[in-house]
């Protein structure tokens, strides 16, 4: 795969997993934190975002440090992709506009709730694994445990991004 391919491949899995776990610095120390998340992945923008709510700490962590990281899992695909990047709070009406969704009534009775941020993540670096599937990297670490060679499981590749 080519570097442009790559990339395009760890955004192109970003969007179809859909779910991450949104990781931060808890703000007084080293202690990470991480929560699910319903990520927006938006390419054109290079971004990443969450609809997020003010009375949460995550807000307050990132206004803190802004360097947070996304987990990515597909375990059914067997696909994974980790996102370093940084991170900022806005009180965006059109862009929460833009965002809402059916999901997000389940948190919010409507995208006109004060308490409604976004966060917006900019994605420095991913790397991402890729297998052919559960089924395939099963059989295909059977044979590796009977001759003793290393499994080929798919692709693995850091992309900056």
């Amino acid at each position: 795969m080519s570097h442009h391919s790559d990339q395009d491949h760890a955004w192109d899995l970003m969007e179809k997993i859909g779910l991450c776990m949104l990781v931060t610095h808890d703000g007084t120390g080293d202690a990470l934190r991480a929560r699910p998340m319903s990520a927006h992945v938006v390419r054109d923008e290079e971004a990443v975002f969450f609809l997020s709510d003010a009375r949460h700490h995550k807000d307050d962590e990132i206004e803190i440090n802004q360097n947070v990281c996304l987990a990515f899992a597909d375990t059914d695909g067997q696909a994974y992709v980790s996102v370093t990047g940084t991170a900022n709070v806005l009180d965006d009406r059109a862009k929460i506009g833009e965002l809402w969704s059916t999901a997000a009534k389940a948190w919010w009775k409507s995208k006109d709730d004060p308490n409604i941020r976004v966060l917006r993540v900019m994605p420095s670096m991913a790397e991402f694994w890729d297998s052919p599937g559960k089924l395939v990297t099963t059989v295909k670490m059977a044979a590796a445990a009977l001759t003793g060679h290393r499994p080929r499981l798919g692709e693995n590749r850091k992309v900056a991004l």
